[in-house]
């Protein structure tokens, strides 16, 4: 089978990275140095270039494949990225319950 990118996925799961190292949209427009793309992202509208993912691979200190989710299996090994508070621990929870109700 061809690989492909699920987009639904791969914005929950970009969000969840997001909310478990406590950066926010607007922190990512600032890194980045655009406005609209970073909430077209996230609402699962449009997806990063490949530029921005090298980008946000480095903000969030995890690997381009870490982040894109698809049809394929993962060539990185499971990144365990940990929640810095019960905040996001909470968010963590939330998100992973979210993907094993959608992948069921």
């Amino acid at each position: 089978m061809f690989p492909l990118i699920n987009k639904r996925e791969t914005r929950v799961n970009l969000r969840r990275i997001m909310d478990m190292r406590g950066v926010t949209p607007k922190d990512v427009q600032e890194y980045l140095g655009c406005v609209q793309n970073v909430y077209r992202w996230i609402n699962g509208v449009n997806m990063p270039t490949i530029d921005n993912l090298y980008a946000l691979s480095e903000l969030l200190q995890v690997p381009i494949d870490v982040i894109v989710r698809g049809n394929r299996v993962p060539i990185a090994p499971k990144v365990i990225i940990k929640p810095l508070d019960s905040r996001q621990r909470r968010l963590c929870a939330y998100y992973e319950k979210r993907n094993e109700k959608y992948a069921a």
